[in-house]
């Protein structure tokens, strides 16, 4: 047995012992209850994280050699870390994933970029180049053809197996609808454009930026109904963009064999647009959306950008289920809106995460009145610490968070 076999052998061992806990199944429920819109409590989680500041200890130092066998032990090692430190409500998935090999193309324009501080790893500052000038470039985008190499995928199953399946169950995994693949016209827009180019020509050329929303939206189609045809997606999607993704309305009925968007979790999004008009994201962003988000079974709409005042546009989308509340929105306006007809993809402020111990007041408080707001008015929740850019080098923040937002969760 070579050395990379042994590393990850022992990390699969303690993956299998964590993936037996029968919190694990609870926790399952409990995703299944805030989607289905009959929270019991709400469901915390954890995710981007600031891995550059988390390896104090040399528990993430990967020490395999071979390509594959270190991806795979980087996907256990943080997944063990994230258990062991900073668990909540997160669920380990009692198998090895080997994720299909999909090749998606260019389409068209590739992001041109000057990037600022990247070498100190984590957050970045970014200066992009505007390739979006003319109706010629916007000409230059088109769908790619998406390919699935299944030989070399079925290599990468066996290799997996034979390492670790005696251990830890190796399962061969499908594309997870999510940020990815969702329709997020604006967040690639502002890539291949910069962000002042953008805002000025929504007031001062609508019409182009018509044609580059449509051009969007057609591409984003496109990209689904390939997956769909080439029987990628997965039917056992547990988070969506860092939330819970686990819902009856979704599992019931399911062919296994061959998922469809149906079954799938939609995913819309436009954080540009905090800096624009409610009218002005339901022109440029929520009349595609509309169209986007019908195949799909159910549809999280939101990311970073204050949506509290824009729930009656948002009810537009076609099943729409999830809408994200971020730090910088209203929580009790967004509940009162909501009611029970949507689950609140609330999101705590993450800076506070730099100084949990003289931050623990404002941590309380903020949780505490976003549950409040949902209570009063019979809104399902999840609650997601993301977005981390820093933790000041200290890890036990992430920790002293989590034991507070558990405390407070449960005792909802």
């Amino acid at each position: 047995m070579n050395q990379d076999v042994s590393v990850l052998r022992e990390l699969a061992a303690k993956a299998a012992e964590y993936a037996a806990d029968g919190r694990n199944v609870e926790r399952a429920r409990l995703y299944r209850a805030v989607n289905d819109r009959r929270m019991q409590r709400p469901v915390v989680l954890i995710d981007e994280v600031p891995w550059n500041e988390l390896d104090h200890l040399g528990e993430l130092r990967l020490r395999c050699e071979d390509a594959d066998y270190r991806a795979m032990e980087n996907y256990l090692r943080r997944e063990i870390y994230l258990w062991e430190h900073a668990q909540v409500d997160r669920i380990f998935k009692p198998y090895l994933p080997v994720n299909k090999v999909v090749e998606i193309p260019s389409i068209g324009l590739n992001v041109q970029e000057e990037a600022l501080g990247k070498e100190r790893g984590g957050i970045y500052a970014h200066h992009y180049v505007n390739q979006l000038q003319t109706q010629e470039d916007v000409d230059k985008l088109h769908a790619p053809i998406i390919t699935y190499d299944r030989e070399t995928t079925l290599k990468k199953l066996e290799k997996a197996a034979c390492a670790v399946g005696d251990i830890l169950p190796v399962k061969l995994v499908g594309t997870e609808t999510g940020y990815a693949l969702g329709l997020k016209t604006w967040d690639d827009v502002v890539m291949l454009m910069g962000p002042e180019p953008l805002l000025y020509n929504l007031c001062d050329r609508p019409e182009f930026m018509h044609s580059i929303a449509r051009k969007f939206c057609d591409i984003s189609l496109s990209m689904m109904r390939q997956i769909e045809a080439l029987g990628l997606l997965d039917a056992d999607q547990t988070l969506v963009h860092c939330t819970p993704a686990l819902s009856n309305d979704l599992s019931d009925g399911v062919d296994r064999a061959h998922v469809t968007l149906d079954h799938c979790w939609g995913r819309g999004l436009a954080q540009i647009f905090a800096s624009v008009s409610k009218s002005m994201r339901d022109e440029f962003d929520i009349a595609y959306q509309i169209e986007a988000m019908k195949p799909f079974g159910l549809v999280y709409y939101g990311c970073c950008e204050p949506l509290h005042n824009m729930i009656d546009i948002l009810a537009r989308i076609p099943n729409l289920r999830k809408i994200s509340i971020t730090p910088w929105a209203d929580p009790d306006a967004a509940a009162e809106a909501m009611g029970s007809r949507y689950v609140m993809a609330w999101k705590p402020n993450p800076a506070f995460a730099l100084d949990v111990e003289s931050s623990e007041a404002a941590i309380r408080e903020e949780i505490g009145r976003a549950m409040r707001a949902a209570k009063r008015n019979a809104t399902s929740m999840d609650i997601v610490l993301k977005d981390i850019s820093s933790i000041s080098g200290d890890p036990r923040n992430l920790e002293k968070w989590a034991r507070i937002a558990m405390e407070l969760a449960c005792g909802f």
